[in-house]
Order: C-alpha cells, then structure tokens, then sequence
C-alpha cells in the first residue's frame, strides 16, 4: 500500500513539474513574440532549473544568448553571452543527440565564439565545428532552415577568408568542404524557403548576392526583406539598414 502511495506521490508531482514547465515555455514564447529578449531568457533559465535536459529551452536561450550578446557594447559581456549559449548548445547535443535542433543550436553558438576568441588555433577549430554541427543538422533534417542558414553563411564567411587564414584551416582539419558562392547561396535559399520571415538570412543572401556580383537579385532580396515583419529585437535595425542598401542600389 505504502509503494502504491509513493507511486501515485511521484506521478502527482511529475505532473505538477510538467505543468509549471508548460507554463514557464509559454510565458517565454510570448515575450519573445514581444520581442523581450531578456524576459524571454530569464523564463527559459527557469524551465531549465527545474529540467535541465529540457532541449527545447536549451537551444532557445542558446539562441537569445547570442542575440542579446550579439548587441553588447562592452567584449567581456558578448564574450560572456556567447560562451554561456556555447555551454547550453553544448547540453542540449548532449540531452538529444537525435536533434537537429541542438546541432543547429551548436553550429550558431560556434560561429559567435569566433568573433570573441582571440587564439587562432581555437577559432579555426570553432570553424570547423560551425560547418561539422550545421551538417549534423541538416543530415538529421533537411527541411531545418535556420540550419541552412547557419552553413550558407559558414560558405560564404569561408569562400572570402584571405589565402593566410584558408591555408592554416586547411592545415589544422583538411576535409572541409569546398566554400563557394553558390553553396552560400544555395543553403541561405533554402533557409528563405524554410524560414520566410528570418530576416538576417535575408541580410547575409543579400550580401551573397552582391558579392557574386548580381546586383538584380540582390535588389529583389533587399525589397523582400525591408517588408518583413520584426520577428526579433534585432530585426527593425537590419531592416533600417538594409533600406538604405536599397535607397543606393536603386
């Protein structure tokens, strides 16, 4: 009797813990769509002091870790911010190895880390792992369009280092795929087609475009993005920037 009891206890709590983590990932949601990063993250944090292998919030605040660092001022605190999405990116492979996801969630926090880390050895080793992990992803789910947007951007970010820097990658981990434009811009397509309203995949294919020298798509992809709805805390900010791009092409 004692044991049925002691059951019953346990799923009566795990039923609370599922409710309040319910709870906590739809309060997040909404003041993300409210474009209150920092509220959004605080509520994630929460979920994951009560499940600290929920995936889901692991790559959110991975993600808002890196916007929210991406507009510090000061390089400690982006640093900070990028090493913290960095370890929740890391937990979430760990929690679902079967996540593409987490993988996706890995490759961004390794492409933010490279613009804090100052030892050459580890910012080669984080370009290879931007370009192993967003694969993982789109090997898991091909569909997964913030995932092409992340290997879009590795091609494009690869097909312009200068001779020194393809040379050291090359040396430190060969068998690296081959950057080109049309790869960066054949992935960031892809993530247009998955994620029609990511605006910064529309800022990067617009600059893959004039890279490659057509001018006509990147004015088309510039007049598509400046009518985006804000989606992020950072999306009013590229679109402003993005219409004065426009106002000199046009």
């Amino acid at each position: 009797m004692r044991i049925v009891l002691l059951f019953c206890m346990l799923f009566y709590l795990e039923g609370l813990c599922a409710q309040e983590t319910f709870v906590l990932l739809k309060e997040a949601d909404n003041y993300e769509k409210s474009l209150k990063e920092n509220e959004a993250l605080d509520k994630y944090k929460q979920v994951l002091l009560g499940e600290p292998n929920n995936c889901k919030a692991l790559v959110k605040a991975t993600e808002l870790s890196c916007r929210i660092g991406g507009r510090a001022v000061q390089k400690s605190d982006k640093k900070l911010y990028f090493e913290t999405a960095l370890a929740y990116a890391n937990r979430a492979v760990i929690a679902e190895s079967s996540n593409a996801d987490a993988y996706y969630a890995l490759a961004l926090a390794c492409g933010k880390m490279t613009e804090v880390e100052t030892d050459n050895k580890k910012i080669v080793s984080y370009v290879k792992e931007i370009a192993v992990n967003a694969q993982k992803a789109l090997a898991l789910n091909p569909a997964h369009g913030k995932a092409n947007y992340v290997a879009g951007k590795w091609h494009c970010e690869m097909f312009n280092l200068n001779g020194l820097k393809k040379a050291a990658v090359k040396l430190l981990y060969g068998g690296l795929p081959i950057a080109t434009m049309d790869s960066a811009i054949y992935y960031m397509e892809k993530c247009r087609t998955y994620e029609p309203y990511f605006v910064v995949n529309y800022v990067d294919l617009a600059k893959a475009y004039e890279l490659h020298n057509k001018t006509a798509k990147q004015i088309e992809i510039l007049e598509k993005l400046v009518k985006l709805p804000n989606r992020t805390a950072d999306d009013a900010n590229l679109k402003s920037e993005a219409q004065k791009k426009l106002s000199e092409l046009l």
